[in-house]
C-alpha cells in the first residue's frame, strides 16, 4: 500500500498516466460530463488483421481445394504485373503499381554501380507511403514477418532471415528481428533455429513454411508481442510448381500441406481477435517451351560483353552497350547507348520465346514505367522463361552458377531448385524447370479470401490493398468515453 498522504505516482508522473490512462481518469475526471470533453482516445481492439500472403496460389489452384482452409471462400484476382514476388507485395503495401513504388522486379539494376543486385532487403527500396500509415499514427501496431524489403520498415515488429556471408566462404544462418531479442525468443518457442535451406535451394521444402506458420502462432499467442495488423509470408507451395509443374502431383501434395498450415493460422487468428485475408502473389504457368537467353543474343551482337578469369566469364557491365536483367517470364534491357536501342529491340524480339518487347510508352499502359524500369522490357511468350548465361560452353560459367547465390546473379534462376553436378553444386539444366511466372491475364489469376467486410469486392491487387487501407482507416479508435 502507498503511505498515507504521499500521491499517486501515476498521478504525478506523465509516462504513468500514459501507461494507465484507467487510473488517471478514475482519480481526476470522476465527473461523466467531464470525461466527454477530453480527447482520449485509445485504439479499440476491433481492428485486427492478419495478412497471409501465400507464394504462387492461382485462382486455378486455390479452386482445386476439396475443403479451402478456414471455411473461406476464395476469389480470383487480377495481380500486378510483372507478377513476381516483390512487385506483387510492394504493390498491396502501398497500394500503388510498380511505376510508383519502384519494385519493377525481384531484382535492381543500380546503374551508380553498375551492378544488378536482387533480393536486397532495405524497406527504403520500396517508395511511397504505406497502406497501414494513418492506422499506425493512431496508435495501432504493425508487423511484418517473411515479407520482401522490410529491414528497416517503420513497423513495430520485424522477422526476416539474414544470414551473416563469411569471410571465409560459407555463412552463418541468422534472422533480423525488431523487436532484436524476438528472433531467439522463436527459436526457443519452436524449438530449432530456422533453416535458410528450407527457404530457397535445392532442400527447398515445406518446412521453410512449417517454421514460419509456428512462428506466426507464437507472435499471436504473445499479448505484449501480436500487431494488430501483421503481414506474413508462406513460400513452399512455389517450389514444387517451379520444379514439377503446376499440374502435378508434387503440385497438388504442396497445395494439401499449404491448407493444413492455414487451417489452425485462421482458428488462431480469429481466436485472438483476428479478422484474416489470405492472397496469391502470382500464377504459375507450364514451363514447356524452355528457356531464352537475351544476354547470349547481345553477347553474339557485340553488346554484352565479358571479362575474362581463369578462364571463366564474367559480366563487364561498365563497357557493356546493353545487357538484360532477367526474372522470370520478364526481363529488363538496359541501354546505355539511345543510338542502338532500336537495334537491340530488332535483336531480342526475333528470339524464339520472346512474345513482346515493351518500350517506355508501352510499359508506362502496364504500370510499369518508373526510373528504375529497363529501357526495353521483355516479356516471354506462354510456356517459356528468361534465363540469365551469356555462355554457352559451360567451361565459361562464372563460379558462382553453380552455387546458391541470390544476390550476385545478374538475374533470377530457378536452376538453384535443383541440385547439379559435382555434389554440392547446383544444376545448370535449364530444361529442368517446369513452372514459371510473371505474365498476367486469362489464367493467371490469383486467389483471395478474407473474412473482412469489404466496401467493394476487389478484382486486383491494387484494389485489394486500397480496400484493406479503407478497412482500416475506418475510425477504428472507441468513442469518447461516456
Amino acid at each position: 500500500m502507498r503511505p498515507p498522504g504521499k500521491p499517486d505516482p501515476v498521478l504525478t508522473r506523465p509516462f504513468l498516466r500514459r501507461a494507465h490512462p484507467d487510473r488517471f481518469f478514475s482519480a481526476v475526471l470522476p465527473c461523466r460530463a467531464l470525461v466527454r470533453t477530453v480527447n482520449w482516445r485509445p485504439m479499440s481492439q476491433s481492428r485486427k488483421l492478419l495478412v497471409i500472403n501465400c507464394a504462387a496460389l492461382s485462382a486455378a489452384m486455390a479452386s482445386r481445394w476439396d475443403r479451402p482452409p478456414g471455411g473461406l471462400a476464395f476469389r480470383s484476382l487480377e495481380t500486378v504485373f510483372p507478377a513476381v514476388t516483390c512487385a506483387a507485395q510492394a504493390t498491396f503495401r502501398t497500394g500503388a503499381p510498380p511505376a510508383a513504388n519502384g519494385m519493377i522486379a525481384n531484382g535492381r539494376y543500380f546503374p551508380e554501380l553498375k551492378k544488378v543486385l536482387f533480393w536486397e532487403q532495405a524497406a527504403s527500396l520500396v517508395q511511397g507511403p504505406r497502406i497501414w500509415d494513418a492506422f499506425r499514427e493512431r496508435g495501432g501496431t504493425v508487423g511484418l514477418m517473411f515479407w520482401q524489403q522490410s529491414l528497416g520498415e517503420a513497423a513495430d515488429l520485424i522477422v526476416s532471415p539474414k544470414p551473416v556471408h563469411k569471410h571465409s566462404g560459407g555463412m552463418i544462418q541468422d534472422c533480423y528481428t525488431a523487436p532484436h531479442d524476438l528472433y531467439a525468443e522463436l527459436v526457443r518457442e519452436i524449438g530449432r533455429p530456422f533453416n535458410l535451406m528450407h527457404y530457397w535451394g535445392p532442400l527447398a521444402s515445406r518446412k521453410s513454411s512449417e517454421w514460419i506458420t509456428a512462428a506466426i502462432g507464437a507472435v499471436l499467442d504473445r499479448q505484449d508481442r501480436a500487431p494488430d495488423l501483421l503481414l506474413t509470408y508462406l513460400p513452399h507451395l512455389d517450389y514444387d510448381l517451379q520444379r514439377k509443374g503446376p499440374d502435378s502431383r508434387q503440385a497438388d501434395t504442396a497445395l494439401r500441406t499449404l491448407g493444413e498450415f492455414l487451417d489452425p493460422l485462421c482458428d488462431k487468428a480469429q481466436g485472438r481477435g483476428y479478422e484474416v485475408l489470405i492472397f496469391g502473389d502470382y500464377a504459375i504457368g507450364p514451363a514447356m517451351g524452355g528457356a531464352v537467353f537475351p544476354n547470349r543474343a547481345l553477347r553474339e551482337s557485340g553488346w554484352f560483353r565479358v571479362r575474362a578469369v581463369k578462364g571463366m566469364t564474367y559480366p563487364d557491365l561498365f563497357s557493356s552497350p546493353a545487357f538484360a536483367m532477367v526474372d522470370h517470364e520478364i526481363a529488363h534491357v538496359y541501354v546505355s547507348d539511345a543510338d542502338i536501342r532500336e537495334q537491340v529491340r530488332t535483336c531480342l524480339e526475333e528470339l524464339p520465346g520472346v512474345d513482346n518487347v515493351l518500350d517506355r510508352r508501352e510499359q508506362a499502359k502496364r504500370g510499369l514505367d518508373h526510373p528504375n524500369s529497363g529501357d526495353l522490357v521483355l516479356v516471354a511468350g506462354e510456356g517459356y522463361w528468361f534465363a540469365y548465361p551469356w555462355w554457352s560452353d559451360r567451361k565459361e560459367a562464372p563460379d558462382f552458377a553453380t552455387h546458391v547465390d541470390i544476390h550476385n546473379k545478374p538475374g533470377f534462376d530457378p536452376c538453384e531448385l535443383f541440385f547439379g553436378w559435382p555434389p554440392g553444386s547446383v544444376s545448370l539444366n535449364t530444361e529442368r524447370i517446369r513452372g514459371t511466372h510473371g505474365r498476367i491475364g486469362p489464367g493467371r489469376e490469383t486467389a483471395w479470401a478474407s473474412t473482412c467486410a469489404f466496401d467493394e469486392e476487389p478484382r486486383t491487387l491494387q484494389q485489394l490493398a486500397e480496400q484493406v487501407k479503407k478497412w482500416l482507416d475506418i475510425d477504428s479508435t472507441s468513442t469518447v468515453h461516456g
